[in-house]
């Protein structure tokens, strides 16, 4: 069957500035590391250093804490909740007006294609600081319990997947709830974070509310360290947040830990094909796979597996793998070299256990981090590849026969994160929901967000609800709570 030809349709660069370097953001200032190496953070669809950015010291974390305490005793926690919520509004505002510029920043420091930035990130990034604007001056009917409060300083720590929009879902319910915040992006993604900061300037937020320090993992620790942080929201590892939850026990620090996923997408044989493999595609390769919450295990049943899987490699024929900034591409670049690794790892060793690799057999740019949309079948319950989390455009397929062998194998791994059901049946879909060991399972769809929704998991994918109502419980302390 002939197909249509893309022409080239590249956003344009120039809507953004990208300074040579940068420094911290401390007390409402941009300042000068007191130390540290600085590093360079790179596009990784062409390996172009984009920017050199400071490395924040013990020290400098030190001084981002006393302004985030400072700004906490003196304006923000003394400030009405409706005059909160008018910074919040004003921010989203801001963030709005920008959002091109957002967008194409993200995708360049980031690798994610451009439409995925411009169309799913930077508006829900938005819309998480409008919805908390809302709840700023509601939190006593917000059902959290008696006379709810802030905490203090809040110490956040964001991963690289998706940049500005973690940002917004820590950030936003930490200054609706009166807190105030010192966060730290990750050190391959740090760029939209420090234009963020512009905006707080811009918005004219009281200095000290939002502090912003890059560096990496010894910078991280010194946030988790600091005795003057009240509570800590890390996303990403599951390791590093095992390494959190120990460093805080027996301390009084508050934490939210979100962390990995390996998501299982039931498909059972009275769904739509077609509508399911949609579901598919977006579950594991929209954004390369880098989702904590991906649908990287898709569970078929039996007697459809083998049309599932057919109209499934079929589709991957036609995803477009290459520049981010081409509003055509459907899959960018992964995030770095140490993660491609980790990729190309992980697949190594699913088709050394015997697992049947497939892939899109599609060109790659010379240049950048690349990997080609991949389907594993044959895979068994005990392969590296059904249990690990890749991170990456990596699916693998198994199949089941009954509802209840579908539970077993979905909730048959350490992590808890998400699920997603595609079936006719609404009373199917109910039952499993309460079977699956999952925080979020979606029913006949699947990474779909929004703000007034909770995002979290269990077992291994951590503790703690993200957005919605929900999500402000861990910022306030209520009753006689000191």
């Amino acid at each position: 069957m002939p197909t249509f030809e893309y022409a080239p349709a590249p956003e344009s660069r120039a809507v953004v500035d990208i300074a040579s370097s940068h420094g911290l953001f401390i007390g409402g200032e941009f300042v000068e590391a007191t130390g540290g190496k600085p590093f360079k953070t790179v596009n990784p669809a062409t390996e172009e250093v984009l920017s050199e950015v400071s490395e924040a010291t013990a020290d400098d974390v030190d001084a981002a804490v006393r302004a985030a305490r400072s700004a906490y005793t003196r304006v923000w926690s003394r400030m009405s909740g409706a005059d909160r919520g008018k910074y919040l509004y004003r921010i989203a505002r801001i963030l709005q007006e920008r959002a091109r510029e957002f967008a194409v920043l993200e995708t360049l420091d980031n690798g994610k294609p451009i439409k995925e930035s411009r169309d799913v990130d930077i508006p829900l990034v938005a819309a998480h600081f409008f919805y908390h604007a809302g709840w700023a001056d509601k939190l006593g009917y917000a059902a959290l319990g008696e006379n709810p409060r802030p905490l203090g300083v809040v110490g956040q720590v964001i991963p690289w997947n998706f940049p500005l929009l973690m940002l917004a879902w820590k950030v936003a319910p930490a200054l609706a709830c009166g807190n105030t915040v010192v966060l730290k992006p990750a050190e391959t993604t740090p760029l939209t974070a420090l234009l963020f900061a512009e905006v707080c300037q811009q918005a004219e937020l009281p200095p000290g509310v939002v502090n912003i320090v890059t560096g990496a993992g010894a910078t991280g620790q010194a946030i988790v360290d600091h005795p003057g942080i009240d509570k800590l929201a890390f996303t990403g590892s599951t390791n590093v947040g095992k390494m959190i939850a120990r460093s805080i026990a027996g301390t009084r620090k508050k934490a939210t830990l979100e962390l990995g996923g390996k998501g299982a997408n039931i498909i059972f044989d009275d769904a739509p094909v077609d509508q399911a493999v949609e579901g598919i595609v977006n579950g594991i390769f929209f954004n390369q796979g880098h989702v904590c919450c991906a649908g990287s295990r898709i569970l078929v049943q039996e007697n459809v597996a083998d049309e599932v899987v057919r109209r499934l490699k079929r589709r991957l024929t036609t995803l477009r793998v290459g520049d981010p900034m081409d509003k055509n591409t459907d899959v960018g670049a992964i995030n770095s070299r140490a993660q491609l690794t980790r990729i190309e790892e992980l697949t190594a060793a699913g088709a050394a256990e015997g697992a049947e690799r497939w892939d899109s057999g599609c060109e790659l740019p010379g240049t950048g981090f690349w990997f080609r949309p991949t389907v594993f079948t044959d895979v068994s319950q005990s392969h590296r590849i059904a249990q690990e989390e890749i991170f990456g455009p990596v699916v693998s397929v198994l199949t089941f026969r009954t509802p209840g062998e579908a539970v077993a194998k979905a909730n048959n791994t350490p992590y808890g994160l998400s699920a997603g059901i595609w079936t006719e049946k609404g009373s199917r879909i109910l039952w499993m929901a309460d079977q699956l060991r999952a925080g979020v399972v979606w029913a006949n769809t699947f990474n779909k967000f929004d703000p007034t929704s909770p995002f979290g998991g269990y077992k291994e994918s951590g503790y703690g609800r993200e957005g919605g109502r929900h999500g402000l419980e861990a910022y306030v302390k209520t009753g006689g709570d000191q």
